[in-house]
C-alpha cells in the first residue's frame, strides 16, 4: 500500500488507517519518553516511583506519610518503602509530629529539594521535542489536550 515517499493509504484520507498510525505514534512516543525519564531518573539513583513520592511532597511542609499515600494513591505499606528509599538517600527525614506524637511527618531535606528539581527537569525535558519550535509545541499540546479532551491527571502537571 505505500506510494511514492512512504505515503499510505492512512496518510491519504482512510481514517480508520489515520488513527490506527496516530496513536501507533502515541505509543512509540509515550514509550520513547518513558525510557528516557526512567534512564534520566536512574542517573539520579531513583526508580520513578520514588521520583514521584518525591515530588508528591511539598518542600515547604512536612506532612504525614499517610498524606502521602493519599496522594500517590496507593496503601501506606507501600508508601514506608517509598519513604525508607527515599531517607536512604538522605532525600527526606521523618520527624515526630509536635501536635501529634504517634505520628511522624516527611520533611524534604535540603539535598531532597535540589534533587527533586532535577526530577521535575528530567521529567518535563524530552529529547523527542527538541527539534520542535515554540509555536509547534504549542500547537502540539492543544492537539494533545483536544484529544485527552482537557483531561490530564494532576500527577501530569508539572508545577
Amino acid at each position: 500500500m505505500t506510494q511514492g515517499a512512504g505515503r499510505t493509504q492512512a496518510d491519504r484520507g482512510d481514517r480508520a488507517g489515520l488513527t490506527g498510525e496516530t496513536v501507533r505514534r502515541f505509543l512509540h512516543v509515550a514509550d520513547a519518553i518513558r525510557h528516557d525519564q526512567e534512564a534520566a531518573l536512574g542517573a539520579l539513583g531513583l526508580t520513578p516511583a520514588v521520583a514521584r513520592a518525591l515530588c508528591e511532597l511539598d518542600p515547604d511542609r512536612p506532612s504525614p506519610a499517610r498524606d502521602l499515600a493519599v496522594r500517590l494513591a496507593c496503601d501506606r505499606s507501600n508508601v514506608t518503602a517509598l519513604v525508607d528509599r527515599l531517607e536512604q538517600a538522605g532525600l527526606v527525614t521523618r520527624r515526630v509530629d509536635p501536635i501529634d506524637r504517634r505520628q511522624k511527618t516527611l520533611l524534604v531535606t535540603d539535598e531532597g529539594r535540589r534533587v527533586r528539581e532535577r526530577v521535575r527537569e528530567a521529567l518535563s525535558g524530552s529529547r523527542l521535542l527538541v527539534g520542535l519550535t515554540v509555536e509547534e509545541l504549542s500547537t502540539l499540546r492543544e492537539l494533545v489536550e483536544k484529544v485527552s479532551d482537557g483531561d490530564c491527571p494532576q500527577r501530569c502537571a508539572v508545577d
